[in-house]
This record gives C-alpha cells, sequence and structure tokens, in this order.
C-alpha cells in the first residue's frame, strides 16, 4: 500500500520541488484546496520553514532551514517505507529516457530549414506530428514510471494526471504545452517530477552523474 504523506510534508516538499510558488499552483500540484494550502502555508511560516514574497514575483518559497527541514522528513519517510532501493530503480528508469525527452524539446523549439537551424513557427505540420509522435512513445514510458513511483509512495499520484492534461493540450494544437516555462506544461512537469526523484533520493542535481 502507497505511503499518505502527511499533508504539511506534502505541501512543504512540493514548494521545494517548485520553487517560488503561489497558492492556487501549489494547491493544484498536491491535490488539495487552496484554502487548506493557505492554513499549512501559515504553519509553516509560523515554523520559521517559509517565507511569503511579494512584488512582481509574488509566491511562497522555502527558507534554508525549511528546506534541510524537509529534506529530512522526506529521506525518513522513504527508509521507514523501506522503498528506497524501489525509487532509486525507478529513478534510473527515468534517467534512460531523459536525454531522449530533453532532445524532443529541442525538436519542438527549433526545425531544420535549407540545412540550418531556425525557431519552429510551427507552420510544418509534418514536423511538429512527427514530434508529437515520439512524445506520445516517451509518455507511455514516464506514465508506467508514475504509476509505481504511486503505488510507493502516494505523493506522487499527480504526475501522471499533470501529464496527461499537458499531453492533451498539445495534442489540440495548443504548442506553447509542450515547453512553455511557468506554465503547467508537459516540460515543467517532467522537469519537477526530475527534481523529485532527487530530492526524494537525496541527490544534488549537480552532482547527479556521480550517482550513476
Amino acid at each position: 500500500m502507497a505511503v499518505n504523506s502527511d499533508p504539511d510534508l506534502r505541501v512543504a516538499h512540493a514548494l521545494r520541488v517548485r520553487g517560488l510558488t503561489d497558492t492556487p499552483e501549489l494547491a493544484q500540484a498536491v491535490g488539495l484546496a487552496p484554502a487548506v494550502v493557505d492554513v499549512r502555508m501559515a504553519d509553516l511560516v509560523e515554523s520559521g520553514h517559509a517565507r511569503r514574497r511579494d512584488g512582481n514575483m509574488a509566491g511562497w518559497v522555502l527558507t534554508p532551514e525549511g528546506r534541510a527541514h524537509g529534506e529530512a522528513l522526506i529521506a525518513e519517510e522513504l527508509d521507514a517505507a523501506g522503498e528506497r532501493e524501489a525509487v532509486a530503480d525507478l529513478y534510473q528508469r527515468f534517467l534512460g529516457v531523459n536525454q531522449g525527452f530533453l532532445s524532443l524539446c529541442t525538436d519542438w523549439q527549433l526545425r531544420e530549414v535549407d540545412g540550418e537551424q531556425v525557431l519552429n513557427d510551427h507552420a510544418d505540420a509534418f514536423h511538429d506530428d512527427s514530434v508529437v509522435a515520439r512524445l506520445l512513445e516517451a509518455d507511455v514510458v514516464v506514465q508506467s514510471i508514475c504509476v509505481q513511483l504511486a503505488e510507493r509512495l502516494a505523493r506522487f499520484d499527480g504526475y501522471g494526471r499533470r501529464f496527461s492534461d499537458a499531453l492533451g493540450r498539445v495534442q489540440a494544437g495548443e504548442v506553447e504545452w509542450f515547453t512553455r516555462p511557468m506554465i503547467d506544461s508537459y516540460h515543467t512537469v517532467w522537469f519537477e517530477l526530475h527534481e523529485d526523484l532527487l530530492a526524494t533520493l537525496g541527490i544534488e542535481r549537480a552532482k547527479e552523474g556521480e550517482q550513476a
């Protein structure tokens, strides 16, 4: 049976994965009502584990103390569940398709015209359709990984839905939902899943290659 994370930990960990995030986006990521997220965030602020940033880039952000505290709780949860080896194996499966996905993103943003790489204006339907076909293949693999992660740690259960939502928009012709930052695009969700796996296993992104 999948381990259900404490709601406070789930909110704090999602903030760790996403970085600066406001309540609506955080609520969507963790599957809780915005009002519930605000209550959880108030508790995190009171404990010194998070703070509110205002201005043009407004939202919640973890403090260094909050990040360290969350990392300790995540490690404790993973080991208590006895799932470290299984999650590490799924992380390696993810790495096996990660570079191919990043190449897909490049192919979505650029295309070749007269032997030169130019920005993709999405006027070439054949080019875009071929990239989307490859994305569908990648989606089969990452959805399988998401299912197996969620069977072990329930806090992974939102990724599959978010991938499906973004993919559906891409297939409907909303080209920005493939790679655009600052929205729940396919690339955004992929990046967050990658960051979540790194955080869960206690791997620093800069040292990722050393863990192979």
